[in-house]
């Protein structure tokens, strides 16, 4: 197939962008690289793939047109990064796709990336994708428009993904088992929030092969329409935990000190998710919570998000 992946030099476009391409996909990535292109330089000699250095906000038809599916990634991501910039949030994650979607053609297939922030302060127990919405964060808001807009085209899936970890071609280290992990590699130290506020996480590698399941699914005349149209969370039961659960798996591979705050976490997300939906068609996670720990924790041994050189 011919294949568009926007964003697809971020944390989660570049695994998805080689796992297409080791399919036999051709496959245009596209980005802006606000973060560079160092994620990607491996992939510049591939045959299949072409680069295309573009803002989301400025597709035309043109730019569109060629593909058989579009793989939608490119966002302005998480709670700090949008309520720090809320009017590019709104511009990226909501008009920006509103725009993309107005010019696909209807038999184009649309995999749009969205999450499970958008449940927010859920309360009434465990929350599936019948559940209402209350996304408390400008992340949260603009993605949940975005998917309200994507789910107006028949040939869509939404997928509500977990809160990814793990080690990428282009780091993200704001993510929460990644940022506890830096913590404690980096400053021996880690500061707990509203320690048993519940998410829900998902090594970066099942989150492409939710990708990869759904394009298979939209693409088999005999399953296609269990896939059209719906929303399905992405993530597994057993990592639905709380930010000490996290904690006490970090500290069986590392010392570090724990402080329990009781200040308020200003991002006050809780909730948790289930998965069966998606699983029922044949989905499962493979990737441990002690997995992911463990190569974050061997990545923060040498890795600096702000590096600086030392006088030698």
């Amino acid at each position: 197939m011919k294949t568009l992946v926007t964003g697809g030099a971020g944390y989660v476009g570049t695994s998805l962008v080689r796992a297409l391409l080791a399919r036999g996909h051709e496959v245009t990535l596209l980005d802006n690289f606000m973060y560079g292109p160092d994620s990607i330089l491996d992939l510049i000699a591939h045959e299949a793939l072409r680069v295309c250095e573009h803002d989301v906000r400025a597709l035309s038809r043109n730019d569109l047109t060629p593909y058989d599916a579009v793989f939608h990634l490119a966002a302005l991501s998480g709670y700090p990064a949008c309520d720090a910039n809320q009017k590019a949030a709104w511009s990226i994650n909501a008009d920006a796709t509103r725009d993309l979607c107005a010019q696909l053609s209807p038999s184009q297939l649309l995999f749009y990336a969205s999450t499970t922030s958008l449940y927010g302060q859920a309360t009434d127990g465990v929350s599936d994708e019948d559940s209402p919405v209350n996304p408390i964060s400008v992340y949260g808001q603009t993605k949940g428009l975005a998917e309200r807009t994507c789910l107006t085209r028949e040939n869509t899936v939404s997928l509500r993904f977990a809160t990814i970890f793990g080690v990428g071609n282009r780091m993200r280290s704001d993510l929460l088992p990644n940022d506890f992990c830096y913590r404690v590699a980096t400053e021996r130290c880690l500061v707990l929030f509203d320690p048993r506020a519940r998410r829900t996480f998902l090594h970066i590698s099942d989150a492409v092969a939710g990708y990869l399941l759904a394009l298979d699914g939209m693409t088999d005349p005999d399953r296609a329409h269990l896939f059209k149209g719906q929303i399905f969370n992405v993530g597994d039961a057993t990592l639905n935990l709380s930010k000490l659960e996290i904690a006490d798996e970090i500290a069986r591979h590392a010392p570090f000190e724990l402080i329990l705050s009781d200040l308020a976490d200003p991002d006050p997300r809780s909730f948790e998710i289930s998965f069966e939906k998606f699983q029922k068609l044949g989905f499962s996670a493979k990737k441990t919570l002690e997995e992911g720990v463990r190569e974050l924790l061997k990545l923060y041994g040498f890795y600096r998000v702000h590096r600086h050189f030392n006088t030698i």
